[in-house]
């Protein structure tokens, strides 16, 4: 919001306060201001002249010479603007005057002709060009016949100005208007707000017959009122509104839309001016826009609308989309002559929706979007009438005709005194409270020390008693506010143990050589299956207002991800990759959500390319399934998960059928390891590439503890080798699990140390050598004691899988 500091004057009284002053005020009040911005860009000694004569330069034929008027004297100007012309009013710089950039005017000869001055175009006042209309844009400024001659030329263009921005936050809709400023100001200095007049003479015919309202869409519109204006005179807007809109970086375009702007700066309202006549029957009807109409904008630009969006309606045809912008069809022209005024109070999420789609932000609809007085309406609509009548000669009907779904209704907020207090630290007496809500012009009843507070419907950020807290705090100063200490008991603090358990599991795979990576919690339809997921019937959870198309849903897997990670790598010449990410991932079987979706954590990891060394005697390896496997053996053990047992499978999406593992730990199943699907390896255009997949949450219920330190042996082992011969298809892991259960607690470790299959044995078979280690905690072992335990391992392989003993 861009804020006059004259115009500003208007509302409230800000003798002896700087633009500077009032700056730092408002900001350590709560209203940001990130610039305070002079409108005179160091331009002084400028007047307003009179173009008395205007004669062709003897010797250039671009060149005039003028007489010109600037009240005290009569100066000789040579000009060489195409547009300067006798009878005018221009703005003269005279000798002395300084310019934009240090440009000093003097005494000059310019062909021979003696030139005492210059005749300045908006540009070399510092005028910002995109502000003013073609024909200033090219030429010197040409002034209204009613400005003073000799007057000074910095206030009748309004460049003794200063204009402060503010920075808004959303709650603080009330301060896109210059009254909602004004009772801000008013309140932080304790003096009195005024008011402009809302009283249109109404010297016309009865607007009844005339104009009809009616609202098809309640839930989007609330309230819509219009006004009838019939002989209107079109023209330029006076030099003082136009001054005003400049400033707040509007472009003046003619009275009737200059004041529908003007309005919409003073009071925070939005209105639109349609031409009466192009209005059939005077009819308007609000309605939600059909799937596929189309509509053209004042822009002349034709846009497909969606049954989403609220449209203003003639009965037959579109004439404006509510809120964003009028149409070609009805707008105000040089043959205009009556004028259909509305005003409305359109629901800011359907403005917000419609703004967005079609890309067409505006003063009006950001307006709108953060929602507008709900009993602003009328007022802007009978101040915009006033207007029309004093400045464009207009006749205002008499009445409005309105249509009103929703009716609004003040709130009441209870504030306590004590509660005050006790949630600022402070010792305000009632006295200073109320003098406090008087100065915000709220209105309140008080009793033993409660406040009853009618909130002002230009404050809609306040509803709650934390929010008067928060506006008295503002009001009493925050640097008045004592400081304390907080009190009560305290802790140290620290992780918990889930937090400290992920810490590790991090060190543990950026201790392996796995770097970690972050990517997006959303993805499409196109990627997001390329894996299974961990939990069955997972439903891709559509988000309402994605980002992008590519980023519309909730991921269920983090590993399409990774591979676009690994193909971004390779596109710039990284090809040893290893990475990995925890993660949520968002679990649901509701294809319309009707409670929050499930959030897991999970880890996963993705190596290809060469295995990185840490020294140059030693050759880097490439990753193979041995090299991921033995990662994620790492990280259980590293964590506390015992007893994971890893077994083939062939049928898990977006892996390779011969080169992946299931891993179970007991019953429960915590994830997968092994290649990427050639297939999906082409898809991604990457390498042959290894991945893990881990339930986080499930390990950590899986955990043993961790820290318990045990003695050295003191006794010696007994160690025994087995070779048996098995069928080809029964996994190493059920043979050693197997071995363990058998083995009894003198069995401290069994580790498979050679596979082979060949030509020496049957073409279904194949060898497992295990070698087994026995160990008495509390006693030397005895032979009869080691015997027993191995024949009862040899006995329930044989009876279990049919396993041979080799010699």
């Amino acid at each position: 919001m861009r804020l006059s500091f004259n115009w500003l004057k208007e509302y409230v009284d800000l003798s002896g306060i700087t633009p500077e002053e009032l700056a730092e005020r408002l900001t350590r009040s709560g209203v940001e201001v990130e610039a305070v911005e002079q409108r005179n860009q160091g331009v002084s000694q400028i007047v307003v002249g009179h173009v008395l004569e205007k004669s062709k330069h003897p010797d250039a034929d671009k060149l005039s010479v003028c007489q010109v008027d600037v009240g005290d004297e009569r100066l000789q100007i040579v000009c060489g603007a195409e547009n300067v012309d006798a009878g005018q009013r221009v703005v003269v710089s005279k000798v002395g005057a300084v310019l934009p950039g240090g440009l000093k005017i003097k005494k000059a000869k310019l062909r021979g002709v003696e030139s005492k001055g210059m005749i300045c175009s908006a540009k070399e006042l510092g005028i910002n060009d995109k502000l003013l209309s073609k024909s200033q844009q090219d030429g010197i400024m040409v002034l209204a016949n009613d400005s003073e001659i000799g007057a000074d030329a910095l206030a009748y263009l309004g460049l003794d100005d200063t204009v402060l921005e503010l920075e808004l936050t959303p709650n603080r809709s009330d301060c896109l208007s210059m009254i909602g400023v004004a009772y801000e100001v008013a309140a932080i200095l304790g003096r009195e707000v005024n008011l402009p007049r809302l009283d249109p003479p109404e010297n016309g015919q009865s607007i009844e017959g005339q104009v009809a309202v009616s609202i098809a869409a309640s839930e989007q519109c609330a309230n819509y009122s219009a006004r009838l204006i019939t002989d209107i005179q079109l023209g330029p807007s006076p030099q003082w509104m136009q001054n005003r809109l400049m400033a707040a970086g509007i472009r003046p375009i003619n009275n009737i839309v200059d004041i529908t702007n003007y309005v919409m700066l003073e009071q925070g309202q939005p209105l639109h001016a349609f031409d009466y006549e192009k209005v059939r029957n005077g009819q308007i009807v609000v309605r939600l826009a059909e799937q596929g109409e189309k509509f053209v904008t004042l822009d002349e630009i034709e846009h497909q609308l969606d049954d989403e969006m609220l449209l203003i309606t003639d009965g037959e045809k579109p004439i404006a989309l509510a809120g964003v912008m009028g149409g070609a069809n009805s707008e105000v022209s040089e043959q205009t002559t009556t004028i259909l005024l509305e005003s409305a109070l359109f629901s800011g999420v359907s403005v917000r929706k419609t703004s967005k789609k079609l890309n067409m932000r505006s003063e009006a609809s950001l307006r709108f979007e953060k929602e507008v007085d709900p009993e602003g309406a009328h007022k802007a609509l009978d101040r915009a009438a006033l207007l029309m009548a004093e400045l464009a000669q207009g006749v205002v009907a008499k009445g409005i005709a309105k249509d009103e779904t929703k009716p609004h209704h003040r709130i009441t907020v209870t504030l306590r005194q004590d509660r005050l207090n006790a949630a600022l630290g402070t010792s305000l007496t009632l006295s200073e409270t109320e003098a406090i809500l008087h100065r915000l012009k709220f209105a309140f009843e008080m009793n033993k020390g409660v406040f009853e507070v009618e909130i002002p419907s230009r404050r809609q950020d306040i509803t709650r008693e934390v929010d008067l807290v928060e506006e008295v705090a503002r009001l009493h100063g925050y640097d008045h506010i004592p400081t304390s200490l907080p009190t009560g008991p305290t802790t140290r603090g620290r992780l918990t143990d889930y937090q400290a358990w992920l810490r590790d599991a991090r060190n543990v795979l950026v201790g392996a050589g796995l770097y970690e990576v972050s990517t997006y919690s959303f993805t499409n339809e196109q990627i997001m299956y390329d894996f299974a997921p961990l939990h069955e019937d997972t439903e891709g959870i559509l988000l309402n207002m994605p980002m992008s198309e590519e980023r519309g849903r909730l991921r269920v897997n983090l590993l399409p991800h990774l591979l676009e990670t690994t193909a971004y790598n390779k596109n710039r010449q990284t090809h040893d990759v290893a990475i990995f990410e925890i993660g949520r991932v968002f679990i649901s079987n509701e294809a319309q959500l009707t409670r929050l979706p499930q959030e897991s954590l999970v880890v996963a990891g993705l190596m290809t390319g060469d295995y990185p060394t840490e020294h140059w005697t030693q050759q880097a390896q490439p990753v193979d399934f041995y090299t991921i496997k033995g990662t994620v053996e790492v990280l259980l053990e590293q964590l506390g998960v015992t007893g994971a047992a890893y077994e083939g499978t062939s049928d898990l999406i977006g892996m390779h059928p011969g080169r992946t593992a299931s891993i179970a730990v007991g019953d429960v199943s915590v994830g997968y390891v092994g290649q990427v699907h050639p297939a999906l390896q082409k898809k991604y255009d990457i390498d042959e590439s290894y991945v893990f997949y881990l339930d986080l949450e499930k390990l950590y219920t899986l955990r043993a503890r961790l820290g318990q330190y045990q003695l050295l042996p003191r006794y010696p082992a007994n160690t025994r080798d087995m070779s048996i011969l098995v069928d080809e298809s029964i996994p190493a892991s059920h043979i050693k699990q197997l071995i363990r259960a058998q083995g009894g607690s003198i069995l401290e470790n069994v580790e498979l140390f050679d596979v082979y299959t060949g030509d020496k044995i049957a073409k279904d078979k194949k060898s497992l050598a295990f070698a087994l280690i026995y160990r008495k905690p509390e006693g030397t072992l005895t032979d009869e004691e080691v015997n027993e335990a191995h024949e009862r391992i040899v006995a329930a392989l044989a009876t279990t899988y049919q396993a041979e003993l080799r010699s």
